[in-house]
């Protein structure tokens, strides 16, 4: 924003002009300034944000016309992306498959679990055989390989038995895994689908519908503008040079384009913290001491700020002001530094440097 302006009230100046000269003269007087920024912006409502689409598709139900004040989660669009929809049911059916594999009545469990049951039995059976030909070979009556058979048929199906026992578990883990996966996927694709409904995300009223009942949007467009209608502000745009003047708290004067002779009084209440890139300024909000007439949302104003008002302070026309803040003096035409202060189009104002009684002349060229 490249428009701005410091504005000083002041009246009164006096001008003295000698006669036939070809520059005027005049001499700084003491009258009451206020400092003031320009800003321009427009109304908005408080918590104004955008309904937009989440997926792509055709714009098949709306449930809404500009006006209409809504209630949070309140349906009021409806989306056809019929590719969310499969997803979701696809997604929920591998999810209910998943969590039949967790069940202990799996068939892959079932079979696993069988024959751990014939491995255990086998292995009681070769315990009592591998016993029973440790006392044949404590009395002699067996050979010593036919023992070390017997013991090395017992140690295998142990091993076998262990096996069988760490399997199962690896399947139980496997299948906890996919169930947590699938339930995972199926909650997102229950999420996508949801996004085909378009639902109010706080209780407000229809501004703006920038779509129509049939239109193709894709992620991103925004269907509808949603506000507070309780609280109408001036959302003002300032420029970055003007921004340390600023302070919250400040009177704002409004001049609504629709009604540019009357003005409505503000406060300054916000000052946001980072530079909006879309308006090249950084933004404020000034909150109405008497709600305008006409709030309609979008409508363009222009303010001043006040940021500051002086008693008694000494002013000279900015004209006599020339390049590295100095004036020149009739006597002698001589060119002297002063310090200004508030500086406008029309006005400066002389901190110090020169006094009351003296008389300048405007610079020449």
């Amino acid at each position: 924003m490249k428009r701005e302006y410091i504005g000083i009230v002041i009246a009164g100046l006096v001008l003295f002009t000698s006669c036939g000269s070809k520059n005027p003269e005049t001499r700084a007087i003491h009258k009451d300034i206020t400092e003031m920024v320009f800003a321009s912006g427009m109304l908005q409502a408080d918590d104004q944000y955008n309904l937009t689409a989440q997926t792509d598709g055709y714009l098949v139900k709306m449930n809404f016309k500009e006006g209409d004040d809504v209630q949070q989660g309140q349906l009021l669009a409806v989306i056809d992306n019929n590719q969310n929809v499969i997803n979701a049911r696809s997604a929920s059916k591998l999810y209910a498959i998943a969590r039949e594999k967790t069940d202990p009545s799996a068939p892959a469990l079932l079979q696993i679990k069988a024959n751990i049951q014939a491995a255990t039995a086998k292995l009681q059976l070769d315990q009592q055989q591998a016993d029973r030909y440790q006392r044949l070979f404590a009395n002699n009556s067996v050979s010593k390989s036919e023992y070390e058979n017997a013991q090395l048929t017992l140690t295998n199906s142990q091993a076998s038995l262990n096996a069988l026992q760490e399997q199962y578990q690896d399947q139980q883990l496997s299948a906890r895994q996919q169930e947590v996966s699938q339930r995972y996927a199926s909650d997102v694709n229950r999420v996508v689908k949801l996004q085909n409904q378009l639902t109010a995300l706080h209780t407000g009223r229809i501004y703006i519908r920038q779509k129509q009942l049939g239109d193709y949007v894709r992620q991103g467009d925004v269907i509808a503008v949603i506000g507070n209608p309780e609280l109408i502000y001036a959302r003002l745009n300032v420029d970055e040079t003007n921004m340390s003047k600023l302070k919250t708290g400040d009177t704002v004067l409004v001049k609504l384009n629709t009604n540019k002779d009357k003005v409505y009084a503000a406060i300054l209440k916000q000052i946001l913290p980072a530079f909006d890139d879309t308006t090249r300024s950084f933004i404020v909000k000034a909150y109405f001491l008497k709600r305008p007439e006409l709030d309609i949302t979008g409508t363009q104003l222009e303010a001043n700020i006040i940021t500051g008002t002086r008693k008694n302070a000494l002013v000279i026309p900015a004209a006599y002001l020339s390049y590295g803040n100095k004036v020149t003096l009739k006597e002698g035409k001589k060119q002297i530094p002063v310090r200004p202060g508030i500086i406008s189009t029309d006005w400066v104002e002389i901190l110090s440097g020169i006094k009351e009684d003296e008389t300048i002349i405007i610079p020449q060229h």
